[in-house]
């Protein structure tokens, strides 16, 4: 058998409730977080801040979240569900240029039968995709290979958001 070492899971997995909910939100702790290299949120605005998933499905995997802790779109009021939107076009830009991918899965999971890992603080994902980015690893393997440390990522979009006029 072969072993996969990614003891940064334990970190969810200890996160995890009895009844399948986390501990705290994860989204208000990083929307309060002082130090947004640990928190990996790398773009902040008024109502809305971006942050790369630590747990993530592929590489660049980043959730848009509003600043208000809400579970449902029908919650937000005009102006943070325009800046949802807003922050959403401007990473799809960045990720554009600095991560090449050939393509994004973008959207919201509402509800936890819908997928949502935390459904009381909403948010959209954004997940880079690469032709040839599903190989045989998940296939045969049933694992994912991400091929970048989320720090790398954090750096390199932080570096290139600061080098925009």
């Amino acid at each position: 058998m072969d072993t996969l070492w990614a003891p940064w899971r334990m970190k969810y997995i200890d996160g995890i409730n009895n009844d399948g909910s986390h501990s705290g939100c994860f989204l208000c702790a990083a929307r309060d977080a002082k130090d947004d290299r640990e928190a990996l949120v790398f773009l902040r605005r008024p109502h809305a801040f971006a942050v790369l998933n630590r747990f993530p499905y592929n590489n660049g995997h980043t959730l848009i979240v509003p600043a208000a802790h809400k579970g449902d779109l029908a919650d937000l009021p005009d102006d943070p569900m325009l800046a949802l939107m807003t922050l959403t076009r401007d990473v799809l830009a960045v990720f554009r240029r600095v991560l090449r991918p050939d393509g994004f899965n973008v959207g919201f999971n509402v509800g936890r039968t819908a997928g949502a890992g935390l459904p009381e603080h909403l948010h959209l994902h954004i997940v880079p995709r690469w032709n040839g980015d599903t190989n045989f690893m998940p296939v045969l393997a049933d694992t994912k290979v991400i091929p970048q440390a989320l720090e790398d990522v954090y750096d390199r979009l932080t570096k290139a958001l600061q080098d925009t006029p």
